[in-house]
Protein backbone atom coordinates (compact mmCIF):
# COMPACT_ATOMS: atom_id res chain seq x y z
CA UNK A 1 0.00 0.00 0.00
CA UNK A 2 2.89 2.36 0.78
CA UNK A 3 4.38 1.70 -2.69
CA UNK A 4 1.03 2.35 -4.35
CA UNK A 5 0.63 5.58 -2.39
CA UNK A 6 4.16 6.68 -3.41
CA UNK A 7 3.50 6.00 -7.10
CA UNK A 8 0.21 7.90 -6.87
CA UNK A 9 1.95 10.86 -5.23
CA UNK A 10 4.67 10.97 -7.91
CA UNK A 11 2.02 10.78 -10.65
CA UNK A 12 0.14 13.67 -9.04
CA UNK A 13 3.31 15.78 -8.99
CA UNK A 14 4.23 14.88 -12.59
CA UNK A 15 0.72 15.39 -14.02
CA UNK A 16 0.87 19.21 -14.21
CA UNK A 17 4.19 19.03 -16.08
CA UNK A 18 2.77 16.60 -18.65
CA UNK A 19 -0.34 18.75 -19.04
CA UNK A 20 1.82 21.67 -20.16
CA UNK A 21 3.33 19.75 -23.10
CA UNK A 22 1.59 18.65 -26.31
CA UNK A 23 2.57 16.87 -29.53
CA UNK A 24 0.37 16.89 -32.65
CA UNK A 25 0.43 14.64 -35.70
CA UNK A 26 -0.75 16.58 -38.75
CA UNK A 27 -0.52 16.55 -42.53
CA UNK A 28 -1.99 17.27 -45.93
CA UNK A 29 -2.77 14.94 -48.84
CA UNK A 30 -3.25 16.96 -52.03
CA UNK A 31 -3.61 15.09 -55.35
CA UNK A 32 -4.84 15.96 -58.84
CA UNK A 33 -5.56 14.20 -62.12
CA UNK A 34 -4.26 16.37 -64.95
CA UNK A 35 -4.06 16.63 -68.72
CA UNK A 36 -0.61 18.17 -69.27
CA UNK A 37 1.25 19.43 -72.33
CA UNK A 38 4.95 20.34 -72.30
CA UNK A 39 6.37 22.18 -75.32
CA UNK A 40 5.62 20.34 -78.56
CA UNK A 41 5.26 16.96 -76.82
CA UNK A 42 2.01 15.02 -76.98
CA UNK A 43 -0.52 15.78 -74.26
CA UNK A 44 -0.57 13.21 -71.44
CA UNK A 45 -2.72 12.34 -68.44
CA UNK A 46 -0.94 12.15 -65.07
CA UNK A 47 -1.76 11.75 -61.39
CA UNK A 48 0.01 14.70 -59.77
CA UNK A 49 1.19 15.28 -56.21
CA UNK A 50 0.74 18.82 -54.85
CA UNK A 51 3.19 19.12 -51.93
CA UNK A 52 1.60 16.49 -49.70
CA UNK A 53 3.24 16.22 -46.30
CA UNK A 54 3.24 14.54 -42.89
CA UNK A 55 4.43 16.26 -39.75
CA UNK A 56 4.82 16.36 -35.99
CA UNK A 57 4.75 19.58 -34.01
CA UNK A 58 4.77 20.22 -30.31
CA UNK A 59 4.99 22.86 -27.61
CA UNK A 60 5.91 22.94 -23.94
CA UNK A 61 5.10 25.73 -21.50
CA UNK A 62 8.29 26.31 -19.49
CA UNK A 63 6.75 28.90 -17.19
CA UNK A 64 7.47 32.59 -16.82
CA UNK A 65 6.14 33.26 -20.32
CA UNK A 66 8.79 31.01 -21.91
CA UNK A 67 7.77 28.28 -24.35
CA UNK A 68 9.66 25.60 -26.31
CA UNK A 69 8.37 24.25 -29.62
CA UNK A 70 9.49 22.04 -32.49
CA UNK A 71 8.43 20.92 -35.96
CA UNK A 72 9.36 17.86 -38.02
CA UNK A 73 7.88 17.78 -41.53
CA UNK A 74 8.19 15.07 -44.18
CA UNK A 75 7.27 15.66 -47.83
CA UNK A 76 5.81 12.75 -49.76
CA UNK A 77 4.53 12.06 -53.25
CA UNK A 78 0.88 11.19 -52.79
CA UNK A 79 0.75 9.58 -56.25
CA UNK A 80 3.52 7.03 -55.53
CA UNK A 81 4.15 7.11 -51.76
CA UNK A 82 7.82 7.96 -52.28
CA UNK A 83 9.57 10.62 -50.20
CA UNK A 84 10.07 13.89 -52.06
CA UNK A 85 13.50 14.28 -50.51
CA UNK A 86 14.84 10.86 -51.46
CA UNK A 87 16.75 9.51 -48.45
CA UNK A 88 16.27 12.79 -46.57
CA UNK A 89 13.21 11.98 -44.46
CA UNK A 90 12.54 15.33 -42.72
CA UNK A 91 12.98 17.12 -46.04
CA UNK A 92 10.62 20.06 -45.41
CA UNK A 93 11.29 21.21 -41.85
CA UNK A 94 13.20 20.15 -38.74
CA UNK A 95 13.60 22.89 -36.17
CA UNK A 96 13.46 23.73 -32.46
CA UNK A 97 12.50 27.11 -31.00
CA UNK A 98 12.44 29.05 -27.74
CA UNK A 99 10.03 31.98 -27.51
CA UNK A 100 8.72 34.47 -25.01
CA UNK A 101 7.93 38.16 -24.61
CA UNK A 102 11.25 38.91 -26.36
CA UNK A 103 10.15 37.07 -29.52
CA UNK A 104 11.55 33.73 -30.66
CA UNK A 105 14.84 32.10 -31.65
CA UNK A 106 14.71 29.13 -34.04
CA UNK A 107 17.44 26.67 -35.07
CA UNK A 108 17.36 24.09 -37.87
CA UNK A 109 15.75 23.77 -41.31
CA UNK A 110 12.66 25.53 -42.77
CA UNK A 111 11.54 27.54 -45.79
CA UNK A 112 12.56 31.22 -46.09
CA UNK A 113 10.41 33.84 -44.41
CA UNK A 114 10.90 36.14 -47.43
CA UNK A 115 8.95 33.63 -49.55
CA UNK A 116 6.06 33.30 -47.10
CA UNK A 117 5.86 37.11 -46.78
CA UNK A 118 5.48 37.66 -50.54
CA UNK A 119 4.83 35.03 -53.25
CA UNK A 120 3.29 32.35 -51.03
CA UNK A 121 0.94 34.79 -49.30
CA UNK A 122 -0.90 35.74 -52.50
CA UNK A 123 -1.07 32.15 -53.84
CA UNK A 124 -4.60 31.65 -52.58
CA UNK A 125 -5.76 28.94 -54.99
CA UNK A 126 -3.63 25.87 -54.18
CA UNK A 127 -1.05 27.08 -51.65
CA UNK A 128 1.60 27.61 -54.37
CA UNK A 129 1.87 23.86 -54.98
CA UNK A 130 1.88 21.47 -57.93
CA UNK A 131 1.67 22.56 -61.55
CA UNK A 132 -0.34 25.69 -60.70
CA UNK A 133 2.46 26.96 -58.45
CA UNK A 134 4.17 30.26 -59.24
CA UNK A 135 6.76 29.37 -61.91
CA UNK A 136 8.28 32.87 -62.12
CA UNK A 137 9.13 33.89 -58.53
CA UNK A 138 12.91 33.77 -58.04
CA UNK A 139 14.69 32.49 -54.93
CA UNK A 140 17.66 30.34 -53.92
CA UNK A 141 15.46 28.67 -51.23
CA UNK A 142 18.19 28.31 -48.62
CA UNK A 143 16.62 26.09 -45.95
CA UNK A 144 19.41 24.23 -44.09
CA UNK A 145 21.61 25.12 -41.09
CA UNK A 146 19.65 28.24 -40.17
CA UNK A 147 19.28 30.52 -37.14
CA UNK A 148 16.47 33.08 -37.05
CA UNK A 149 15.06 35.65 -34.69
CA UNK A 150 11.29 36.31 -34.78
CA UNK A 151 10.12 39.62 -33.35
CA UNK A 152 6.96 39.92 -31.24
CA UNK A 153 3.84 41.16 -33.02
CA UNK A 154 3.54 44.91 -32.37
CA UNK A 155 0.52 46.78 -33.78
CA UNK A 156 0.20 44.24 -36.59
CA UNK A 157 3.91 44.22 -37.50
CA UNK A 158 6.12 41.12 -37.17
CA UNK A 159 9.41 40.10 -38.77
CA UNK A 160 11.96 37.32 -39.16
CA UNK A 161 15.71 37.85 -39.53
CA UNK A 162 17.64 34.70 -40.44
CA UNK A 163 21.08 33.52 -41.45
CA UNK A 164 22.17 30.16 -42.91
CA UNK A 165 25.67 29.18 -41.82
CA UNK A 166 26.79 27.54 -45.07
CA UNK A 167 29.28 25.52 -42.98
CA UNK A 168 32.04 25.99 -45.55
CA UNK A 169 30.21 23.92 -48.18
CA UNK A 170 27.90 26.73 -49.35
CA UNK A 171 27.91 30.53 -49.13
CA UNK A 172 26.35 32.13 -46.07
CA UNK A 173 22.78 33.27 -46.74
CA UNK A 174 20.67 36.03 -45.23
CA UNK A 175 16.89 36.24 -45.24
CA UNK A 176 14.63 39.03 -43.93
CA UNK A 177 10.82 39.12 -43.84
CA UNK A 178 8.47 41.81 -42.56
CA UNK A 179 4.70 41.29 -42.33
CA UNK A 180 1.80 43.59 -41.51
CA UNK A 181 -1.64 42.13 -40.75
CA UNK A 182 -4.38 44.38 -39.44
CA UNK A 183 -8.04 44.11 -40.38
CA UNK A 184 -8.57 43.73 -44.13
CA UNK A 185 -5.07 44.97 -45.04
CA UNK A 186 -2.09 42.61 -45.28
CA UNK A 187 1.36 43.62 -46.52
CA UNK A 188 4.82 42.09 -46.63
CA UNK A 189 8.46 42.60 -47.60
CA UNK A 190 11.09 39.96 -48.30
CA UNK A 191 14.85 40.16 -48.84
CA UNK A 192 17.29 37.34 -49.55
CA UNK A 193 21.06 37.36 -50.19
CA UNK A 194 23.17 34.33 -51.11
CA UNK A 195 26.73 35.07 -52.27
CA UNK A 196 26.34 37.56 -55.17
CA UNK A 197 22.65 36.77 -55.62
CA UNK A 198 19.95 38.84 -53.99
CA UNK A 199 16.22 39.32 -54.39
CA UNK A 200 13.72 41.61 -52.75
CA UNK A 201 9.95 41.77 -53.06
CA UNK A 202 6.93 43.63 -51.71
CA UNK A 203 3.42 42.24 -51.33
CA UNK A 204 -0.04 43.61 -50.68
CA UNK A 205 -3.39 41.91 -50.09
CA UNK A 206 -6.77 43.47 -49.33
CA UNK A 207 -10.05 41.82 -48.31
CA UNK A 208 -13.19 43.57 -49.52
CA UNK A 209 -16.25 41.58 -48.52
CA UNK A 210 -16.49 38.51 -50.75
CA UNK A 211 -13.52 39.73 -52.82
CA UNK A 212 -9.82 39.40 -52.00
CA UNK A 213 -7.17 41.13 -54.13
CA UNK A 214 -3.42 40.60 -53.85
CA UNK A 215 -0.14 40.88 -55.68
CA UNK A 216 3.63 41.17 -55.39
CA UNK A 217 6.56 42.74 -57.21
CA UNK A 218 10.04 41.21 -57.09
CA UNK A 219 13.49 42.12 -58.40
CA UNK A 220 16.39 39.66 -58.72
CA UNK A 221 19.99 40.81 -59.01
CA UNK A 222 23.13 38.74 -59.60
CA UNK A 223 26.64 39.96 -60.30
CA UNK A 224 27.38 39.58 -64.02
CA UNK A 225 23.73 39.15 -65.07
CA UNK A 226 20.88 41.46 -65.95
CA UNK A 227 18.33 42.18 -63.26
CA UNK A 228 15.00 40.38 -63.56
CA UNK A 229 11.61 41.82 -62.58
CA UNK A 230 8.69 39.57 -61.63
CA UNK A 231 5.11 40.49 -60.83
CA UNK A 232 1.85 38.75 -60.04
CA UNK A 233 -1.76 39.79 -59.45
CA UNK A 234 -4.29 37.47 -57.80
CA UNK A 235 -8.00 37.71 -57.07
CA UNK A 236 -10.50 35.51 -55.22
CA UNK A 237 -14.28 35.70 -54.98
CA UNK A 238 -16.09 33.58 -52.37
CA UNK A 239 -19.73 32.58 -52.53
CA UNK A 240 -20.87 30.16 -49.83
CA UNK A 241 -18.54 27.16 -49.99
CA UNK A 242 -17.27 28.12 -53.45
CA UNK A 243 -14.10 30.04 -54.30
CA UNK A 244 -13.31 31.48 -57.75
CA UNK A 245 -9.66 32.26 -58.42
CA UNK A 246 -7.74 34.15 -61.09
CA UNK A 247 -4.07 35.09 -61.13
CA UNK A 248 -1.74 36.50 -63.77
CA UNK A 249 2.04 36.73 -63.53
CA UNK A 250 4.85 37.97 -65.73
CA UNK A 251 8.60 38.50 -65.78
CA UNK A 252 10.95 40.64 -67.84
CA UNK A 253 14.21 39.46 -69.38
CA UNK A 254 17.08 38.75 -67.02
CA UNK A 255 17.92 36.21 -64.37
CA UNK A 256 20.94 34.14 -63.45
CA UNK A 257 22.45 30.79 -64.40
CA UNK A 258 19.83 28.15 -65.11
CA UNK A 259 17.12 30.72 -64.33
CA UNK A 260 17.71 33.10 -67.22
CA UNK A 261 14.53 34.21 -68.96
CA UNK A 262 13.71 36.19 -72.05
CA UNK A 263 10.46 37.12 -70.37
CA UNK A 264 7.56 34.85 -69.43
CA UNK A 265 3.85 34.90 -68.59
CA UNK A 266 1.70 32.62 -66.43
CA UNK A 267 -2.09 32.45 -66.12
CA UNK A 268 -4.19 30.36 -63.74
CA UNK A 269 -7.97 30.09 -63.50
CA UNK A 270 -9.27 27.96 -60.61
CA UNK A 271 -12.35 26.88 -58.70
CA UNK A 272 -12.45 25.41 -55.15
CA UNK A 273 -15.43 23.89 -53.38
CA UNK A 274 -14.93 23.51 -49.63
CA UNK A 275 -16.68 20.36 -48.44
CA UNK A 276 -15.53 21.18 -44.90
CA UNK A 277 -12.81 23.21 -43.15
CA UNK A 278 -10.35 20.39 -43.88
CA UNK A 279 -11.44 19.00 -47.27
CA UNK A 280 -11.95 20.58 -50.65
CA UNK A 281 -12.38 19.52 -54.26
CA UNK A 282 -11.06 21.83 -56.94
CA UNK A 283 -10.16 22.33 -60.56
CA UNK A 284 -7.88 24.67 -62.48
CA UNK A 285 -6.33 25.52 -65.81
CA UNK A 286 -2.81 26.91 -65.79
CA UNK A 287 -0.50 27.99 -68.60
CA UNK A 288 3.08 29.28 -68.65
CA UNK A 289 4.51 30.82 -71.84
CA UNK A 290 8.28 31.28 -72.00
CA UNK A 291 10.08 33.46 -74.53
CA UNK A 292 13.59 32.05 -74.20
CA UNK A 293 15.57 29.14 -75.59
CA UNK A 294 15.60 26.12 -73.33
CA UNK A 295 12.34 26.93 -71.54
CA UNK A 296 9.38 24.77 -72.62
CA UNK A 297 5.86 26.20 -72.58
CA UNK A 298 3.50 24.32 -70.27
CA UNK A 299 -0.23 24.03 -69.68
CA UNK A 300 -2.43 21.77 -67.58
CA UNK A 301 -6.13 21.14 -66.98
CA UNK A 302 -6.66 19.54 -63.56
CA UNK A 303 -9.19 18.32 -60.99
CA UNK A 304 -8.21 17.28 -57.48
CA UNK A 305 -8.88 16.70 -53.80
CA UNK A 306 -7.06 18.22 -50.82
CA UNK A 307 -7.52 16.92 -47.26
CA UNK A 308 -5.87 18.34 -44.15
CA UNK A 309 -5.63 16.34 -40.95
Amino acid sequence: MKKIALVAALAAVAAPAFAQSSVTLWGRINTTVESQKVGSQDRKVVVQNNSSRLGFKGTEDLGGGLKASFSLEHGLNSDTGAATGGTQFWNRASWVQLEGAFGGVRLGKWFPGSYFATADYVSMHNHDTGTSADNLYGTRFTTNNKVSYFTPNVAGFSSEIGVAAGEGAAPRAWDVAVNYDMGPLHAGFGYEKVDTYKQYAIRGLYELGAFTFGGYYQREETSGFKTRDVGRLAAMYTMGQSEFHLNVGGSKAGGNGAFQFGGAKQYTLGYNYNLSKRTKVYGFYTKTDYNSTGQLDFNSLAVGVRHNF
